[in-house]
């Protein structure tokens, strides 16, 4: 009697497809319903070495999950791998803050954007002073 694998979440995924390797039989069946094809391409991408092939993981279909276990599991190499999760750090768009600054300095939107973050924080309060606001008006721009 062969006794089926437990896989609970997605690091449980990550690391059968790069450190334990378990053949798909002994996989049981509820694991399979743990199993995120966006998700493991995803964090597999994060890592710059295997960049090319998830590109080539992501033509199989989603749905497909046992070949696409079975292409990571003979792919990638057998060691314990740390797939580093990087976010996209977008800034608020200041677009207010940006119009004073442009208006400013006869610019556009963009370059006020450049100036901002060129002038900083000090920088910046002294154009909004310079252009007559007070400090109260100054903090509500800064603070958005």
């Amino acid at each position: 009697m062969n006794k089926q694998k437990q896989i609970k979440d997605l690091w449980g995924w990550l690391n059968e497809i790069t450190l334990y390797k378990t053949p798909i039989e002994n996989i049981s069946e509820e694991s399979w319903d743990k199993w995120n094809s966006y998700t493991i391409n995803r964090y597999v991408s994060m890592d710059i070495r295997y960049i090319e092939l998830v590109n080539y993981i992501q033509t199989i279909p989603y749905n497909n999950k046992k070949q696409l276990y079975n292409v990571y599991k003979e792919m990638l190499p057998k060691q314990k791998t740390f797939f580093k999760y990087l976010k996209v750090t977008q800034r608020k768009k200041r677009v207010e803050l940006e119009e004073y600054i442009a208006k400013h300095f006869e610019c556009s939107l963009g370059e006020a954007e450049e100036y901002i973050d060129i002038l900083r924080d000090h920088g910046t309060r002294k154009v909004l002073y310079d252009m007559g606001m007070d400090e109260k008006e100054v903090e509500k721009l800064l603070k958005k």
